[in-house]
């Protein structure tokens, strides 16, 4: 029995479709066979049974499925510690964000991190929340931080490390710039610019529509763009009104272009929530992020900072 049949093994399990295992692994289906068919060769038991709609584990596949998970997981600490030992991989630290945290918030830790772990490599990349979720699962990188709700997962950490109020967004000049409300039925009645399919921000935005008893497709909506920035300049040309996060609006309300108004009914907030394999527990460096996240009051402080090199950062990191 080796690693590979074990894995294959794992996500055949998982997805109950040899085609779709075949494809996750980059292997063919025959070779998938042929490594389920050695498995139960080995241990004499029949652990798929088979059907026109795909496979599903026997009683004796779900028990050698409970061992793999423990054996595989096993195996993934032991390399993780052993790398571990080798400097360059301790000090390089692989970030994903979701568009708002990684345009907003992550610039601000990053400089913090550059001040206080000036050894610290940190690689930063920005997707959408399904991508990151998807990412930090498959230990493509190390951390998440992502928009919104997700789904649980047991092999993942989830933990709210801030929140974040969606407002109403519209360009100054518009009707209900000296207002601080909307209601549904106002909202409704404009032209309404929406993120992309699979934004944490537009989930968020349909959930709580919805739970005001207001569906998406009640509303006028006249386009879907996928960055924050494109939504931005679309409304403050005055081609409609949208649901942003305060954070990514804050300076242009400063700045007399926008007006960010609440729905009747009380604020719209999310989490923003900090994402990390079950098994990243050891290495110092994300140990010293994600206690970072943690520390709400010094997090405070460093996204309120006037510049990204403030120099009361540096009273900041000395907190440690």
């Amino acid at each position: 029995m080796s690693y590979q049949q074990l894995n294959v093994f794992k996500v055949v399990a998982e997805n109950g479709n040899i085609t779709l295992a075949a494809k996750k692994l980059h292997m063919s289906q025959p070779s998938i066979s042929l490594q389920i068919q050695s498995l139960e060769s080995q241990y004499g038991v029949i652990l798929f049974n088979r059907s026109n709609k795909g496979v599903y584990l026997t009683e004796a596949g779900k028990l050698l499925y409970q061992y793999t998970i423990k054996v595989l997981d096993l195996l993934q600490e032991a390399q993780e510690r052993v790398a571990e030992l080798g400097a360059d991989l301790r000090a390089t630290i692989a970030i994903e964000a979701t568009f708002t945290i990684g345009e907003y918030l992550a610039p601000r830790i990053m400089a913090y991190l550059y001040q206080a772990r000036p050894e610290l490599d940190v690689k930063l990349r920005i997707a959408n929340t399904e991508n990151t979720y998807q990412n930090v699962l498959e230990k493509n990188v190390q951390l998440g931080l992502i928009e919104g709700p997700v789904q649980a997962h047991r092999e993942l950490v989830v933990e709210k490390f801030w929140e974040d109020e969606l407002v109403v967004v519209a360009p100054y000049f518009h009707s209900w710039a000296k207002r601080d409300q909307v209601t549904l039925e106002e909202l409704k009645k404009e032209k309404f610019i929406l993120r992309e399919e699979g934004s944490g921000t537009r989930k968020v935005v349909e959930n709580a529509l919805a739970a005001r008893g207001l569906n998406m497709e009640e509303m006028n909506v006249g386009m879907e763009l996928g960055s924050i920035q494109a939504i931005k300049e679309v409304v403050a040309a005055g081609l409609g009104v949208s649901i942003l996060s305060g954070l990514t609006v804050r300076k242009n309300c400063e700045a007399r272009l926008f007006k960010t108004l609440q729905i009747e009914g009380g604020p719209i907030s999310r989490p923003l929530s900090l994402v990390r394999h079950a098994t990243a527990h050891h290495n110092p460096h994300i140990i010293f992020v994600v206690e970072l996240l943690r520390n709400r009051e010094k997090l405070k402080n460093i996204l309120s900072a006037d510049s990204l090199f403030d120099p009361d950062l540096e009273t900041v990191a000395g907190e440690d």
